[in-house]
């Protein structure tokens, strides 16, 4: 079974109250989940590997370690995962980025898949699959399924602001070898499908669409 990560750091756990905030317009609402993310990936790299290295300082040679050449890529689901790859990119600079977009089929309830893009390499790189919002699962599930499709067997994470038992179940009973992090765990779902109390839809608060 895959882990559950809550990752509670007092900055994350502040700028999440804010931007839970319905009168938080799309500026701050943009700002506080890059600012978000930033802080969240730095405990999603918490296990990257190091080596030792040896620096010259201005005083004498010094042991110290560095990222043992780890190799890294981002893949946003569109749309509003895209509101947390420039977060990540400031932490893991030498990341690349790929990108899928899904809908569900209105007669057949399944994703569908109408945007892949990733790099040529990305079957020798970890993967960090980031949404903002992790609700019935059915859409991180799907965009985890068609990246294994593509070759992609090495370390997958999932990471999201906010989650709910129905969408981590479904995660960890599809990809047990995914683990999953967030900065809070919710509720519940409602009839509808959003978050309770979630934050509302996170794309159109992204990208002012609503």
């Amino acid at each position: 079974m895959s882990k559950v990560v809550v990752i509670d750091h007092p900055l994350i756990q502040h700028k999440l109250s804010l931007i839970r905030d319905e009168n938080t317009g799309t500026k701050d609402f943009r700002q506080l989940l890059d600012e978000i993310a930033m802080l969240m990936a730095y405990e999603v790299t918490r296990d990257f590997p190091l080596k030792d290295v040896k620096v010259t300082t201005p005083i004498e040679t010094a042991d110290c370690k560095m990222v043992a050449n780890k190799q890294v890529a981002i893949v946003p689901i569109l749309r509003a995962g895209l509101g947390m790859v420039d977060g990540f990119t400031r932490i893991i600079p030498n990341a690349k980025i790929g990108h899928i977009g899904l809908y569900r089929d209105p007669e057949t309830l399944e994703p569908v898949e109408y945007y892949c893009k990733l790099p040529v390499d990305v079957q020798e790189r970890d993967l960090l699959v980031v949404d903002p919002m992790l609700a019935t699962g059915g859409s991180a599930s799907a965009a985890i399924t068609f990246l294994k499709k593509r070759g992609c067997n090495k370390t997958i994470k999932l990471v999201n602001l906010v989650g709910c038992p129905e969408g981590i179940e479904r995660i960890q009973k599809d990809h047990p070898d995914v683990d999953i992090y967030v900065a809070a765990v919710d509720r519940c779902l409602n009839d509808h499908g959003y978050i309770v109390p979630g934050l509302g839809d996170a794309g159109d608060r992204i990208f002012g669409t609503k």
